[in-house]
């Protein structure tokens, strides 16, 4: 699955979680820029998700991506920039399976 990533100046850790939920990153925008405001770059055409980061965007920036990425037929996460908070916004709203139910600690098998 191929996302855009909209919101935050750095993103860690993210990129390498992503890739182990088989999500990989096309492109990435800040939000910064104030001609995001005003005018929005266009979402790849490739692409099947859109993450926005809540905590590094303003309203009228994440309302403008969403509509454009609801427009596309691109499904929308939004959470804050946190590699928790992505996997289980992910897990919610995708469907992803839960990882930690697999884990021998959780089904109380020791090892």
């Amino acid at each position: 699955m191929n996302a855009v990533l909209i919101g935050a100046d750095r993103l860690g850790n993210i990129p390498e979680r992503l890739a182990t939920l088989g999500i990989n990153i096309v492109r990435h925008i800040t939000g910064r820029d104030t001609n995001h405001q005003r005018r929005l770059p266009t979402i790849p055409r490739d692409t099947q998700l859109v993450i926005l980061f809540t905590d590094f965007l303003g309203h009228n920036v994440m309302k403008s991506f969403r509509s454009r990425a609801e427009a596309d037929g691109v499904k929308v996460v939004a959470c804050r920039r946190s590699a928790t908070c992505l996997e289980a916004e992910l897990q919610r709203c995708l469907g992803q399976p839960d990882r930690c139910a697999a884990c021998p600690a959780k089904s109380g098998a020791r090892a």
